[in-house]
């Protein structure tokens, strides 16, 4: 077992997700000494930490809502208390926007999507520099989406969300460095989901048809994620990683 994670603290955001929990399930592999998995639904988080606690691994459970800033500051704040720092936030929590074109999308349908993935990641962001600037290193891993690197017809909010979420991690990048947070991005490509559940196999497979490599699952995404919360990636912030299948080739 490799450890490249070993004796370190991991905060994940949307812990209960395919992604989120795939990404602390790996990083128990990886040496991780103990695990904050936050999620709006604490029943969703509650399955993955038995399983983690079962290998081993000191695990916090919390309910959390990404667009509350304030909460997101006493996550933090809390878990650096109980475990002395963290040395890693995942921000994996995030939303899609309804499939249409922009002039059949509500204001309140670009909001939503505004505000789970771009502002819930902007107060990760926050939440880790008031805490942690100066104190020790820090990695912050963002899932952005390949749609922010390209143009996804009927996603206008998802891919505007993602897209700044890529623009974000680069200023907090140069804000953080001298002060010990380095801050990245990870771009995946499409990886079935329960989201996909409803779509028709005809629109599924036009969009495996779009990934060289065909789609993905969650776990081609968290050697990715597990590089960049490790020292192995200490030379590098800023940089937005696609893990895309090769979508994003042209």
């Amino acid at each position: 077992m490799s450890a490249r994670l070993e004796g370190k603290t991991a905060v994940v955001t949307g812990a209960g997700g395919a992604l989120g929990s795939a990404v602390s399930t790996h990083f128990a592999t990886e040496g991780v000494r103990s695990l904050v998995l936050a999620d709006v639904n604490l029943d969703a988080v509650t399955v993955v930490a038995e399983k983690l606690r079962a290998a081993g691994i000191e695990v916090a459970t919390e309910q959390l809502d990404v667009t509350d800033g304030d909460a997101f500051d006493a996550l933090i704040r809390d878990a650096a208390e109980r475990f002395g720092t963290v040395d890693t936030l995942v921000n994996t929590a995030g939303i899609v926007s309804p499939n249409a074109r922009i002039h059949n999308l509500s204001t309140a349908d670009w909001e939503r999507s505004m505000t789970v993935n771009l502002t819930g990641t902007f107060h990760g962001i926050r939440a880790v520099a008031r805490a942690l600037r100066k104190t020790s290193p820090v990695s912050i891993v963002n899932i952005a989406s390949v749609s922010g690197l390209t143009a996804w017809a009927y996603a206008a909010p998802y891919c505007a969300s993602k897209a700044g979420v890529i623009h974000l991690t680069r200023v907090a990048a140069l804000e953080y460095a001298e002060e010990g947070i380095r801050v990245n991005a990870v771009c995946p490509g499409t990886f079935p989901t329960a989201l996909h559940d409803t779509l028709p196999a005809e629109a599924l497979k036009s969009i495996e048809s779009r990934h060289p490599l065909g789609l993905g699952a969650p776990a081609d995404i968290t050697g990715a994620v597990t590089f960049l919360a490790s020292d192995e990636s200490r030379w590098v912030t800023g940089h937005a990683l696609a893990v895309d299948g090769g979508y994003s080739l042209p």
